[in-house]
C-alpha cells in the first residue's frame, strides 16, 4: 500500500499536468506546420496539404519581372547581418523571369518539378528537382517552368550588400518556344 501526501498528490498533478501541456504544445506545433503547407481546393474551398512542397506557395506576383503565373514565398529577408534573401519560387507552366541579373549572385535550389535556366549567350539547361544552379554575379539570365511542368525552386540573393536584381526585358514567346521546343 502506498500512502499520498497533499504535497506527493501535488506533485503528481502537476507532472502531468507539464505532460498535458508539453503534448499539447506538441501537436499545435505541427498543426501549425501543416497548416503552412496547406491549400484551398478550388471546387471546395477546403484546405489540403501537399507534402510534396517544403514550403507553402505563397502570394501571386503581380509585377512586370514574370511572364505567366508565378507564386513567391519570401522565407528570409535580407538583413545587415546575413546579406542573403530567401525565397520558395513557384513557376506554373509556361512562367519565367524576365532577363535579369544579380549584382551579388544567386542560387536555386530546384525542389519540385522541371524548369528551363539561360544564361546570356549559352543554351538554355534543363533543370530538375534536386538540381542547383549557380548564377554568377552580373550574368544576364533567367529560369522558370517548362512549357508543359510546373517547376519550384528556393532563389537565394547572395551578397545582397553589393545590391539586389537588376531586371531587363522579359523573355519573349518566340525565345521561349524556340528553346522549348528543343
Amino acid at each position: 500500500m502506498r500512502f499520498y501526501t497533499i504535497k506527493n498528490r501535488n506533485m503528481m498533478v502537476i507532472k502531468h499536468w507539464r505532460k498535458c501541456s508539453l503534448m499539447g504544445a506538441i501537436a499545435l506545433i505541427i498543426a501549425g506546420i501543416l497548416s503552412c503547407n496547406a491549400k484551398k481546393d478550388e471546387k471546395t474551398g477546403k484546405q489540403n496539404y501537399d507534402s510534396s512542397m517544403p514550403f507553402a506557395k505563397g502570394e501571386k506576383v503581380s509585377n512586370d519581372n514574370f511572364v505567366g503565373t508565378v507564386w513567391l514565398n519570401y522565407l528570409v529577408e535580407t538583413d545587415a547581418a546575413h546579406n542573403v534573401n530567401i525565397g520558395s519560387v513557384t513557376f506554373e507552366p509556361g512562367a519565367r523571369t524576365n532577363w535579369h541579373y544579380h549584382k551579388g549572385g544567386q542560387i536555386l535550389l530546384v525542389t519540385a518539378g522541371k524548369g528551363l535556366y539561360q544564361e546570356k549567350g549559352k543554351a538554355a539547361e534543363i533543370i530538375e528537382k534536386g538540381g542547383i544552379v549557380k548564377c554568377p554575379a552580373n550574368i544576364e539570365h533567367w529560369h522558370g517552368a517548362t512549357a508543359t511542368e510546373a517547376m519550384t525552386h528556393i532563389a537565394i540573393g547572395t551578397n545582397t550588400n553589393i545590391g539586389g536584381a537588376v531586371w531587363l526585358k522579359p523573355v519573349s514567346d518566340e525565345e521561349y518556344n524556340q528553346i522549348s521546343a528543343q
